[in-house]
Order: C-alpha cells, then sequence, then structure tokens
C-alpha cells in the first residue's frame, strides 16, 4: 500500500500527513522570519507561524482524540488568488512587509492547494472529506492574508 492509499484509508494517517503538512510550513516561516530584518516583515511572519503552529496543534489535538469533530475547521471561503500575480517564492534578508505578506499568501496558497489535491486524489475514500475540511479551513487564513494584501498594498485608480 503505498503512502497516498494509505491516507485516504485511515484518519490517523490523514492527520499526521497533514500534521507534517502543517510543521513544513511553521519551520519555513521561522526559517525566513530568522533571515529578515524589516521589523513588520517579520511581525506578519511571526503571525503566520503562530496561526500554522496552532492549526499543526487541533489537528494533532484531533489526532489525539481519534477525530476531527471537535476540531475547529472552518468552511471554505472565496479567495482572490492573489498568488497568482503577487505571490512571492523567497524572501531576502531586506524584505519589506508587502514582501512578506505576498510571501505568506503564496505558502498558505500552496497550502490550500496541496489539501485540495488530496482531497480529489482520495475522492471516493473515506478521508476525503477530512483533506477537502482541511482545505476549507484553510482558505480563512488565506483569505485574512489577501485581505491585508488588498487593502494595505492594492490601491483603486
Amino acid at each position: 500500500m503505498n503512502v497516498q492509499s494509505h491516507v485516504c484509508f485511515t484518519l490517523a494517517a490523514a492527520l499526521e500527513h497533514a500534521v507534517e503538512m502543517e510543521n513544513a510550513l511553521f519551520a519555513d516561516f521561522v526559517g525566513t522570519l530568522q533571515a529578515v530584518k524589516n521589523k513588520a516583515a517579520r511581525a506578519i511572519l511571526r503571525d503566520a507561524a503562530l496561526v500554522k503552529l496552532e492549526e499543526k496543534h487541533q489537528l494533532e489535538r484531533a489526532l489525539l482524540e481519534g477525530s476531527i469533530e471537535g476540531v475547529d475547521l472552518q468552511a471554505s471561503v472565496p479567495i482572490m488568488r492573489l498568488d497568482a500575480h503577487y505571490g512571492k517564492e523567497a524572501l531576502h534578508a531586506d524584505a519589506d512587509a508587502r514582501e512578506a505578506l505576498a510571501y505568506a499568501i503564496h505558502l498558505v496558497t500552496q497550502s490550500v492547494d496541496y489539501y485540495k489535491n488530496m482531497a480529489s486524489a482520495c475522492k471516493g475514500a473515506p478521508m476525503s472529506h477530512v483533506f477537502a475540511h482541511i482545505s476549507g479551513d484553510q482558505t480563512t487564513f488565506l483569505q485574512a492574508l489577501e485581505d491585508a494584501y488588498e487593502e494595505h498594498f492594492l490601491t483603486e485608480n
């Protein structure tokens, strides 16, 4: 049985897989936070890392409980897909707040897409809905990041 089919059929495997993803995102934010000097950029990265840490903690709690019933997963919300135009794949030490927010949008968009792809790959299997719920929950955070980017860095003509 390959890893993908395993995560599609058991809750424990699906949640462990999701925890690994959230841990990787947290590590990306922390690693970048340590490299960036700008105070505002660091604050954005720190806040994003804390959100990822809390999401990972919720998934670990669900793993411990053996159910996602007690986990506060938000329903999917519309997103603007700003990553396609403004997303930033890496940051340099002198990155500013706009670049840090674009980087956060990029990482969280990857997370949303990853969970959507896992839900699709598991379609018809018991854990498809778990990945779909996690993806939906990720859109709430992504929407908040995109709204902040729009408010602060996209001007209307």
